[in-house]
């Protein structure tokens, strides 16, 4: 067994690291800083762009250790090396090698699609893998990223010159920040409501700026695009926007009433995740002889993987085995 589920989350077994817990661990690996990966551990091993969002959310870290990607360090006898995920800038994939050479890795949440704001996947090669299966339905196969990003353009192009103000929902960490780089590198201007803003200006401190981008005080000004997160697409932050019209963008945009769930008129599935068949891909890519699939999808993503040879579960069941 390589990993278990404890109390407090996820851990390596037969050591005291943890893995994206979300409760307080003496130990733990923190993939990325959204808010369902993070918690105020004792000791928390992350990217220093993690940990970056991570005091921005939570306050100052206990004993923070910020680990550049591609550099093993030992923890007791094992050796440990974070490598890009894809997901969010400074998101990370952790390898575990074991004295007798055995290699474990765990994703946290991917993206193999090239993204503007987050550093590119890298492959990280391995014996067994453990993957995060959020969209690992085979339903979920995403048209190519520039389509969609230009199925985007093109949608807040026609609200502007219909003088509609266009508003994107979107996640204040990740997601927003992927669609302003792309809006502002066509000379859209852009205002994000205080909680994106503050994450822009933190993206800018990492190295990633995102230019014509200000704080959104519930004006509009003309020709502007508005950015707010999901939650306040029912709430009052959009009283004064009586001209508008709204686009959620998630990769859930690919079920019946996607855009509804989020209380918009559009919706665009533009996702910082990998779908399912990415999720393959990139199961076949590590050369894993084992695969733990586990969160969302977690059956199905397995059983995806045996149809194509591969010797998977999802965590907590035993290996089904076809018979010839």
């Amino acid at each position: 067994m390589a990993v278990q589920r404890a109390k407090n989350g996820l851990q390596v077994v037969g050591s005291p690291l943890f893995l994206d817990a979300t409760r307080r661990t003496p130990l733990c690996f923190v993939s990325h800083a959204h808010s369902d990966h993070i918690a105020r551990h004792e000791r928390t091993i992350a990217t220093a762009a993690t940990l970056r969002f991570m005091a921005h959310r939570l306050g100052k870290l206990e004993s923070p250790l910020a680990v550049p990607f591609n550099r093993p360090f030992a923890l007791g006898p094992l050796t440990l090396e974070l490598l890009p995920a894809g997901h969010i800038l400074g998101s990370a994939q952790l390898r575990v090698t074991r004295p007798d050479g055995h290699r474990l890795v765990y994703t946290g949440d991917l993206n193999l699609a090239s993204s503007l704001t987050a550093e590119p996947l890298q492959v990280a090669h391995c014996d067994t893998l453990v993957i995060e299966s959020t969209y690992g339905h085979p339903r979920y196969a995403f048209p190519p990223r520039e389509e969609v990003l230009g199925a985007l353009e093109t949608w807040v192009r026609r609200c502007l010159d219909q003088d509609v103000v266009p508003v994107l929902l979107g996640y204040a960490l990740g997601k927003s920040q992927e669609a302003m780089r792309f809006l502002s590198d066509r000379g859209f201007k852009l205002a994000a409501h205080p909680k994106v803003h503050e994450v822009v200006e933190l993206y800018a401190e990492l190295g990633v700026p995102i230019p014509g981008v200000r704080r959104f005080e519930g004006v509009a000004e003309p020709g502007e695009v508005v950015v707010l997160p999901p939650h306040t697409s029912r709430m009052s932050v959009l009283a004064r926007l009586t001209r508008r019209r709204t686009a959620v963008l998630t990769g859930w945009a690919l079920e019946e009433g996607g855009a509804r769930r989020y209380g918009a008129d559009e919706a665009f599935p533009l996702s910082d995740h990998a779908d399912h068949p990415a999720l393959v891909r990139y199961a076949q890519a590590t050369g894993a002889r084992e695969v733990i699939t586990h969160h969302g999808f977690a059956e199905e993503l397995a059983q995806g993987l045996r149809r194509e040879g591969m010797a998977a579960r999802a965590l907590g069941k035993a290996l089904q085995l076809s018979l010839l």
